[in-house]
């Protein structure tokens, strides 16, 4: 290829890329440990700008999914394409230097230093991303502590944060060059009910100019805050949804009943349990059915719970499909009932 022909290419894919919007693209992605564990089985997904959620349960391949497109592993097979951050593609797994440039990432588990003062820490962090100038520094990282609201405990010792004032600490690292992707994994587990409100409204504001995915197994997390999702089990993308349209779509096949307890053995033999739980100390029953699963049964009003359960029992969802935004950009995966 001569140059001029290499710089109309390149100025093609430039516009091809101005032109598409914001999106991380996943595709055929497959990933198995030396132990033979299948961690990720032909995992695709198109990702667009905002919150998408990543629901699945321990083990479901979260973890190891989140962990790929951070760049701190490399999958068997697959491709990742970060769309819409720059003049060109990025090529995750083929240019891992230029996916750090604009990647925020807040891991499940991470560890500072408890006689490190917060202030001080989040300058080294953007010493290491590149903000040079002290003015500039300054600056950034008074932002960062302001929207995290730990700037009033700026000079204090992380050792001393709550769970909570940790994980927003993490989120204000994560934030350091204003990423265009940000991971975040399994945030709200283990924080107390006021301080998992603070994180999440924090995470609703930072959607709004990235492609965020959010690990977790707490359905409320994706409930809340994403307006896009995926049910992961096995490695295998189980339903790929809006989270309301999922809920919608279920509308009329969620079915309660309270029962004795004598009665479960009976009920999860012969009707599709969705799930049962306690309601005021008497065990509450749901079941899904095209129509009433007997007497005593009463039509509700599904939530995305409802949906996590049923497509995790099978009841209910497609097996993965893509679907990527652009021209000549996704592939038709297959589609079917699980």
């Amino acid at each position: 290829m001569n140059r001029t022909t290499a710089t109309r290419t390149t100025r093609h894919m430039q516009t091809l890329n101005a032109a598409w919007p914001m999106e991380l693209v996943i595709r055929d992605l497959s990933r198995t440990y030396p132990n033979g564990t299948r961690a990720l089985k032909n995992v695709s997904l198109p990702i667009p700008k905002g919150m998408f959620g990543l629901l699945g349960p321990n083990g479901a391949g979260k973890s190891t999914l989140m962990r790929i497109i951070a760049t701190l592993q490399e999958p068997d097979s697959g491709s990742i394409h970060l769309h819409g951050a720059g003049p060109a593609p990025i090529d995750v797994l083929g240019q891992p230097g230029e996916l750090r440039k604009t990647l925020g990432y807040l891991p499940q588990s991470f560890g500072f230093h408890p006689r490190a003062r917060a202030e001080r820490l989040l300058e080294h962090f953007a010493v290491l991303k590149g903000v040079e100038d002290p003015g500039v520094r300054r600056d950034v990282v008074e932002s960062l502590l302001r929207r995290t609201n730990l700037w009033e405990v700026r000079r204090e010792k992380l050792g001393t944060f709550s769970g909570g004032m940790r994980q927003r600490f993490g989120v204000a690292v994560a934030l350091l060059g204003d990423p265009k992707l940000i991971i975040v994994d399994e945030p709200t587990a283990g924080l107390d009910p006021a301080e998992r409100v603070r994180f999440l409204n924090l995470l609703s504001e930072i959607g709004e100019d990235s492609v965020v995915v959010l690990s977790t197994h707490i359905v409320e997390d994706v409930e809340e805050l994403c307006t896009g999702m995926a049910i992961i089990d096995h490695g295998e993308i189980l339903l790929e949804a809006e989270p309301l349209r999922a809920v919608e779509e279920l509308r009329g096949r969620i079915w309660r009943r309270t029962v004795d307890r004598d009665e479960l053995a009976a009920i999860e033999r012969d009707l599709r349990e969705v799930s049962t739980r306690l309601l005021a100390g008497r065990t509450m029953v749901h079941v899904y059915g095209e129509e009433s699963p007997g007497p005593g049964f009463e039509p509700v009003d599904p939530k995305l719970d409802d949906v996590y359960f049923s497509v995790m029992a099978g009841y209910h969802g497609r097996g993965p499909r893509f679907v990527a935004s652009g021209t000549g950009a996704g592939t038709p995966a297959t589609e079917g009932a699980r």
